[in-house]
């Protein structure tokens, strides 16, 4: 190929690229797998690397991060990014129309209310519609650059489908299900808690190494037009739709009103259903429509007259901080929570709170006894967000963090500079018991009827030391029969779930180890590259940090793992059980080729599955390039129907959708399965 072939091939794969990132990300129906996207990327970049010149800032490998920062550059906004007004009741919701109506006179007054989404204002601007810079808010006047983190969201176009020349304003946000992603993440690798998805997101995108944005999957909702060149429109409403055909995304959940009743029922409605957002909200925006009526309106020196945000109430509550627990998590972290005197809160009892680490105690200058106000950070995870000192008696006493285990006395220590405190005694009973109870856990081995009360019984009983005892524990049915709420179906299905997890694939046992800094996909990429354990166990630093993804961290820390002796033991034994050592993921053959049973099709699981979870089901599905969904529309492309299928069949076969049972999804895992 030479280079003007390369040229016209490389324009048609950006132009394939960013169209699946649309269909993906922002209109949320894709038409080709993983695995397909993935071959598209490949060849752009093996093109761009043979053609170097060619590269450009709108290419779709330009998102994937480069070199860090020194320092972000400052920007000075053209038009200011002015906070808004709040509203918090009816009654100034009331008031703001009435100043509208005030100085607008006897027009007409359209609303559009829209969703407010808690995440990070940022400014977008793009120039003969190439996306050329992107900024945080700041103060308003001057915010920063922080282009390169921006490229990393998938769901902001590079380029726009017209040439035009314009300035839109929006806000970046990590989704709950993202956010808890992230946390279970930090806290298997022994980092602090982010306390809300606001701060998750904000923290990333002002992360100098833009490599760190790329791996947390934030996502933005436009909600404004400011600057426009080449075209014009009239309204708010008309510059999101006019946005929104330029492939940005922009949040469908919004309404336009003639009148402040209707705004203040919608607002209503949406108190009670935010919960069920995959996106956290805190509040509703409220704009006057029209272009015109906006300028009538102007601005106050801090915030615009036509528009208003409502926030919704605070769900905080005030309670005494009765003790501080400590526990010690299977990394040897150990973590402080505050235990609360009870108190409602967002519709649920509160006793517990999260402390996170000895310098949040030390920062929010808590007592043991201190009255505080405590809040669901993100609706999510309760926390102490305040201390009332003026509330204080004199009984209140000083909290200090043990200097040794609290479960087995080994002195603490700090890893690396880390805030967190460690036991690494690696024969300490709470490092082994919560290292069982990740072992036994929905992402690693998968076990049926093993939770942590039933580990933590049979760990302190003297019955399981290790987790290959696990796998010897058939041995001892009787045993099992005589402890308490175990009955003999309860006991024989957890026999058999433990037997079946013998037959999971090698990531699933790789992550179980519980391996300090691998995670679940760092698991699969590694068993997938070696494919045995044994060669995991013999592979070097060098060698692992030669896989994508594996960084000189994690290989040092997985090295020094398998040097163990006692680990040795613990793969022989495992073995000698018959646990599983090998990958059984998908062929890689099978996924160049693009041979897989659901590529690029939309699929839905109803009824239960007698041969795996649901959760498993994705899994494959997904890695076999499906979509998994909950709902059958026209656009469903199989139904695969378990025992006790209900509505979602009789619906599937109304509308003609493909149906599968049980033993015909299974077939097709058998033929891409080594």
């Amino acid at each position: 190929m030479d280079r003007l072939q390369a040229e016209v091939k490389i324009s048609e794969l950006r132009e394939q690229i960013e169209r699946h990132n649309r269909l993906y990300y922002v209109e949320d129906n894709p038409a080709i797998s993983d695995q397909e996207y993935d071959q598209l990327m490949r060849e752009l970049q093996e093109l761009e690397n043979q053609y170097p010149e060619l590269v450009t800032s709108d290419s779709p490998t330009q998102r994937i991060g480069g070199a860090p920062l020194p320092f972000f550059v400052k920007v000075e906004h053209k038009t200011p990014m002015l906070s808004l007004g709040n509203a918090f009741n009816e009654a100034d919701l009331r008031d703001f129309d009435r100043r509208v109506r005030q100085i607008v006179g006897n027009q007409g007054v359209n609303y559009v209310c829209e969703l407010k989404i808690d995440g990070l204002a940022v400014s977008l601007r793009y120039e003969n519609g190439i996306f050329v810079q992107g900024s945080t808010r700041g103060d308003g006047q001057t915010g920063e650059d922080i282009t390169q983190n921006l490229k990393t969201i998938r769901s902001i176009p590079l380029r726009l489908r017209q040439p035009l020349s314009l300035e839109a304003r929006g806000e970046a946000y990590m989704s709950k299900r993202s956010f808890e992603k992230l946390n279970k993440e930090r806290e298997e690798q022994g980092e602090a808690l982010f306390a809300n998805p606001r701060n998750s997101a904000a923290g990333s995108l002002r992360q100098l190494d833009s490599r760190i944005a790329a791996a947390r999957s934030l996502d933005i909702f436009i909600y404004g037009l400011e600057e426009l060149e080449g075209a014009s429109v009239d309204s708010h409403s008309e510059g999101l739709k006019l946005l929104e055909s330029l492939g940005l995304k922009v949040n469908p959940e919004r309404r336009c009103f003639d009148n402040i009743d209707d705004v203040v029922a919608f607002i209503s409605s949406w108190t009670e259903k935010r919960p069920d957002l995959p996106y956290e909200i805190d509040g509703m925006v409220i704009k006057v429509d029209s272009y015109a009526q906006q300028q009538e309106l102007g601005f106050t020196a801090k915030s615009p007259r036509w528009a208003i945000a409502y926030k919704f109430p605070a769900e905080e509550a005030v309670t005494v901080l009765e003790g501080i627990e400590v526990t010690v998590g299977r990394t040897g972290a150990v973590t402080p929570t505050a235990l609360l005197r009870p108190v409602s809160l967002a519709g649920t009892t509160v006793k517990r709170a999260s402390l996170h680490n000895e310098d949040i105690i030390r920062e929010k200058g808590l007592l043991l006894g201190d009255h505080v106000v405590v809040k669901k950070a993100g609706d999510i995870i309760p926390e102490i967000v305040a201390v009332l000192p003026e509330r204080r008696t004199g009984s209140e006493t000083p909290f200090s963090m043990p200097t040794h285990c609290p479960e087995c006395g080994s002195e603490l220590v700090r890893l690396d500079e880390e805030v967190a405190l460690r036991c690494i005694n690696p024969d300490c009973p709470a490092l082994i018991r919560e290292g069982m109870i990740h072992f036994v856990s929905r992402q690693a081995m998968n076990i049926d009827g093993l939770g942590e009360k039933v580990v933590a019984q049979l760990f302190q009983d003297g019955i399981l030391k290790s987790v290959a005892d696990l796998y010897y524990l058939h041995e001892q049915r009787e045993l099992l029969l005589s402890r308490e709420r175990m009955g003999e179906k309860s006991v024989d299905n957890m026999l058999a779930a433990i037997e079946a997890s013998k037959q999971n694939s090698l990531e699933r046992l790789l992550f179980g180890l519980g391996i300090r800094l691998v995670g679940a996909k760092a698991a699969r990429v590694i068993s997938e590259h070696f494919g045995e354990m044994d060669r995991i166990m013999l592979a070097t630093e060098d060698e692992l940090i030669q896989i994508d993804e594996i960084g000189p961290k994690m290989a040092n820390s997985i090295v020094t793992y398998f040097s163990m002796p006692q680990v040795h033991e613990l793969i022989h034994r495992l073995k000698s059980a018959g646990v599983n050592m090998t990958y059984k993921g998908v062929r890689l053959e099978a996924a160049v080729d693009g041979d897989l049973p659901f590529q690029g099709k939309t699929v839905v699981l109803t009824g239960t599955l007698a041969s795996m979870s649901r959760q498993e089901a994705e899994e494959k599905i997904s890695m076999l390039g499906g979509k998994v969904t909950g709902s059958v529309s026209k656009k469903t492309d199989l139904v695969i129907a378990g025992d006790k299928a209900g509505s979602k069949l009789e619906k599937a076969e109304k509308l003609g959708v493909e149906v599968m049972d049980e033993n015909g999804f299974l077939a097709l895992l058998a033929e891409v399965s080594p």
